[in-house]
């Protein structure tokens, strides 16, 4: 069964869709949309609405009305980049920062990554599952209704394994879109000190397991001087494409490694991160598709100088999306709206870009494209409502929460009970 019909009535929608002619944002200042079930049937003028509900084959009253009083409707917010899963914090690791300390410096002490990882292993499944819980349940009330989320704070094969289900859990427990994917390559495990190619083979011996299991839709990398170096990375991603698992790779964060043109000669979803990206690197995304996704809570936290080559990336068409990277090391944000903010104000994208970074090219680096990240016909009914005047607001305003209200799959969700 299809489902119920729904008119959402009286709304100024940011469609965000990149039709030619389309004008900017997408914009229908008295637009209305109506659902039926998880999808959405018809967007367009208040004035025709109607009509066009009986075009489709339904009465004015078989649908129930849902009068949006004229809020600000986007599509549901994607967050595209995200380790959600994960015991402990590392707030001393920030003063440390503070006190002179870098990234590179705390990881090499046995910091960083590993001080998560001993702490989620020592964690249980239903901590792990409780503490995700309220994360997710933070974005959700922040207009978030897909999420990618990540594994690597587990780094063995039972260790990953157990933060896969429990993201996978995520997606039964709340009305949002749930990706898991394997970032087993994310750091060397202390019992594989000093054998980064014995882990690496250990972790392409891990993938086909849990790919038979159900457990993962993407395989990720950390490609870096102080992770892997791309031909360990490579033979990752050669598993992953026997698999027929779409790949993606924290690439050009610390130093220019050549993991970009790496993660675009495997046609990857996304390359992330990127503040060393060269022109070789963005020519090789660009060619491939690849999304280049632009983390500014991760570049703000860890107080970086070198931008991502934005004006570069505008220029070679290569679509630009924009996520939290919550993490408990390096961007332990929980607002997306405040990555707009930061992706206009320290990377210069423009508040339409930012947004159509969090919607539709976040889609697009999450293999969803075709259903998520726009107000259109045929998509996903996942909408976000905002009690502002214009989307440019979105990111003009920070640390100022103003959704009003979550639809997801078609229904109106109560994000303080989800």
């Amino acid at each position: 069964m299809p489902g119920p019909w729904r008119w959402w009535r009286r709304g100024r929608l940011a469609t965000m869709s990149a039709e030619p002619g389309t004008p900017a944002w997408g914009w229908l200042p008295e637009g209305d949309l109506l659902t039926r079930g998880e999808r959405i049937e018809w967007v367009g003028a208040c004035a025709s609405a109607e009509a066009a509900l009986r075009s489709l084959g339904a009465a004015v009253h078989e649908a129930e009305l849902h009068d949006l009083h004229g809020a600000v409707v986007t599509p549901g917010l994607i967050d595209a980049h995200t380790h959600l899963v994960y015991g402990g914090h590392r707030a001393r690791e920030f003063e440390l920062r503070l006190e002179g300390a870098s990234y590179e410096e705390i990881a090499r002490a046995g910091g960083g990554i590993r001080s998560t990882v001993a702490a989620t292993r020592a964690a249980t499944d239903e901590a792990l599952f409780e503490a995700a819980l309220a994360r997710a349940r933070t974005l959700l009330a922040g207009g978030v209704t897909a999420v990618e989320v990540k594994s690597g704070y587990g780094l063995s094969l039972e260790h990953e394994a157990r933060c896969l289900r429990v993201a996978r859990r995520l997606g039964d427990a709340l009305p949002i879109t749930v990706r898991t994917t394997s970032l087993a390559a994310h750091a060397l495990p202390p019992e594989f000190d000093g054998q980064a190619d014995d882990y690496i083979d250990a972790v392409c011996t891990w993938l086909p397991q849990w790919h038979a299991e159900g457990l993962i839709d993407a395989v990720d990398g950390f490609c870096e001087r102080i992770a892997f170096t791309p031909a360990q990375i490579e033979r990752v991603f050669d598993v992953a494409r026997r698999l027929g698992l779409p790949v993606k790779l924290h690439a050009e964060q610390l130093s220019d490694s050549g993991g970009a043109a790496l993660a675009a000669r495997f046609r990857a979803l996304s390359a992330d991160h990127l503040e060393y990206l060269s022109d070789d690197g963005i020519a090789a995304m660009a060619a491939a598709g690849t999304v280049a996704m632009l983390l500014p809570g991760a570049y703000y936290y860890l107080r970086e100088t070198k931008l991502p080559p934005v004006d570069a990336l505008r220029a070679a068409g290569v679509p630009i999306a924009i996520a939290t990277d919550h993490n408990p090391g390096s961007s332990p944000t929980l607002s997306l709206p405040l990555m707009l903010n930061m992706a206009c104000t320290l990377f210069r994208l423009t508040p339409e870009e930012a947004l159509a970074g969090a919607t539709r090219h976040a889609a697009r680096a999450l293999g969803l494209e075709a259903s998520h990240g726009q107000l259109r016909a045929g998509w996903r009914a996942d909408f976000a409502l905002w009690d502002v005047d214009h989307p440019n607001e979105l990111a003009y305003r920070f640390g100022d929460p103003r959704c009003l209200g979550v639809v997801a799959g078609g229904q109106a969700i109560d994000t303080t009970a989800a």
